[in-house]
């Protein structure tokens, strides 16, 4: 699949036109951010091992219902995707406190939470990703009724399925953030990535970071433990 013009240019990831309209070809690149991207640095093999764990698990999804806008792994750094229309919403679910639900509530972190808490966000790096209630969503003309109801029961199931191959794999999957868009037939469908830049991995015994916190917080080697999870995970 021939790669033409740049549609954009995000914190880690490009997008490109292909042949196909309805397709798009994703490049990950090794940039890292942190802080809306007031931390930046670039690190080797990042592309790679992100699109490796975005297509194990995007793929395993799909096995099990869950539409993805993933068609194919191209390479070690590109993945052919569906052109989606997003919907400018995150949607946050978190099995343990970490991170600002600590710093907003005053939780101790690793707090087990019973259910689930899911999330809306605002994406907008510029505004710092506020957080939205459904009310927001509907009088913003963000998103429909029926348009937030499945967002948040595809978060909760796509929770449920990750949860025990993590958990298989020695990990707990703490929190994650989800995109949607909808594709050419108005489906609803889950977009952008799935990879320990957007997703919280602690290890389950010691409770060690494998995420992008091991950059926020300076702990180093931060592409050792991305690579040990897709070791980890079977990849």
């Amino acid at each position: 699949m021939k790669k033409l013009a740049l549609i954009s240019k995000g914190k880690s990831k490009s997008l490109y036109h292909s042949e196909n309209p309805e397709q798009l070809i994703m490049e990950f690149r090794d940039d890292i951010t942190a802080f809306n991207a007031e931390k930046f640095a670039k690190l080797a093999n990042k592309a790679k091992v992100n699109n490796d764990i975005n297509t194990y698990l995007m793929g395993y999804l799909q096995q099990q219902g869950i539409a993805t806008h993933l068609i194919e792994r191209l390479n070690d750094t590109e993945a052919l995707v569906k052109n989606l229309k997003m919907i400018p919403i995150e949607a946050v679910v978190r099995n343990y406190a970490a991170g600002n639900l600590c710093k907003r509530y005053g939780i101790e972190k690793g707090l087990k939470l019973q259910p689930p808490l899911f999330e809306f966000f605002l994406k907008n790096d510029a505004l710092g990703d506020p957080p939205l209630r459904d009310e927001h969503i509907l009088s913003f003309g963000l998103a429909s009724a029926e348009d937030i109801a499945k967002i948040k029961q595809l978060t909760l199931k796509v929770n449920e399925l990750l949860i025990p191959l993590f958990a298989k794999a020695g990990f707990w999957l703490v929190d994650f953030k989800l995109e949607f868009g909808r594709d050419a037939s108005g489906q609803l469908v889950l977009g952008d990535e799935l990879s320990p830049d957007g997703c919280r991995i602690w290890d389950a015994n010691t409770q060690e970071i494998f995420d992008k916190d091991r950059f926020r917080q300076d702990l180093g080697q931060v592409i050792e433990h991305y690579q040990i999870v897709a070791q980890k995970l079977g990849i």
